[in-house]
């Protein structure tokens, strides 16, 4: 079944055109990634999604539903992650939890969801006194309070120290092993390889690309880079094939501490998607 299902979504401000026809296939339980640049689209495409922004022309249903008419029992089922968020701020972690929990028909304890985003510690502080990355923490424990069907976390590690930012991948796979979808936008790409099932990169309003992290692009299927020592001389060859090659060095008795192969990178192909759609 399918979570989200989009077909020539166009959205435009004062005659420019910011989505161009969108295609897009979310599957239910998918952990889906949306990759681009700075204008590329993604926030005018997620909150089409949300139903927080209306769109020009496409179709468009998620969790079913046409998200520019859905009502509060479509709403009660997903959760959002906003890139920045305004909140009371002389409330405290467990005021604020509490109090957005009963928003939804069955939501998770509140205990458990301080645990889950690790701020047992600063449950009783008020959330101005909260750093940037504790504040992060909290707006993600609103997004998964009310046990939502379809999570939308933008940018959500954002300012998230390489700790915080490991365990919140923890609670990203919890969450999709319980069954949740989710849909992340975010700028660092090994958090899209470490989390996605699958992405898309969009570009000038456009997706470029579209698949698993290891073959977006044709990287799985790019030719490797084998590169050795030998006799004191770096030598480097390119190949499509590299195992001919290895079986050849190791019958010669090459030094294989010195022995790389390597293919591009999720960033190697991302850059250049983007790099030939501007």
């Amino acid at each position: 079944m399918t979570a989200i299902e989009v077909r020539g979504l166009r959205k435009a401000y004062k005659g420019h055109e910011v989505v161009r026809g969108i295609d897009l296939d979310v599957a239910r339980g998918e952990v889906f990634a949306l990759l681009g640049p700075n204008g590329a689209g993604k926030t005018t495409t997620t909150e089409i999604l949300e139903g927080h922004r209306r769109r020009d022309s496409g179709e468009v249903r998620v969790l079913g539903e046409d998200p520019g008419t859905a009502g509060p029992e479509w709403r009660a089922r997903i959760g959002i992650v906003l890139q920045d968020t305004d909140d009371a701020a002389d409330l405290t972690v467990h005021e604020m939890i509490k109090h957005v929990s009963g928003f939804y028909p069955g939501p998770r304890p509140v205990a458990e969801v301080i645990g889950l985003v690790g701020l047992e510690e600063k449950k009783k502080s008020r959330i101005r006194t909260l750093s940037g990355g504790q504040r992060r923490r909290l707006d993600v424990a609103l997004g998964i309070v009310g046990r939502p069907e379809l999570l939308f976390l933008d940018e959500p590690t954002t300012g998230f120290d390489p700790e915080a930012r490991r365990r919140f991948w923890d609670l990203v796979r919890a969450l999709a092993a319980e069954g949740t979808t989710i849909l992340l936008t975010t700028h660092y790409l090994e958090e899209a390889e470490a989390l996605a099932d699958r992405l898309a990169v969009l570009a000038s309003g456009q997706i470029v690309a579209e698949g698993t992290p290891a073959e977006l692009g044709g990287r799985a299927s790019a030719a490797a880079r084998v590169t050795w020592h030998e006799n004191g001389v770096r030598h480097s060859e390119e190949v499509a094939d590299p195992a001919p090659l290895l079986r050849k060095l190791l019958a010669a008795d090459t030094d294989l501490s010195t022995l790389t192969v390597t293919r591009p990178t999720l960033e190697d192909v991302y850059l250049s998607l983007i790099g030939a759609n501007r």
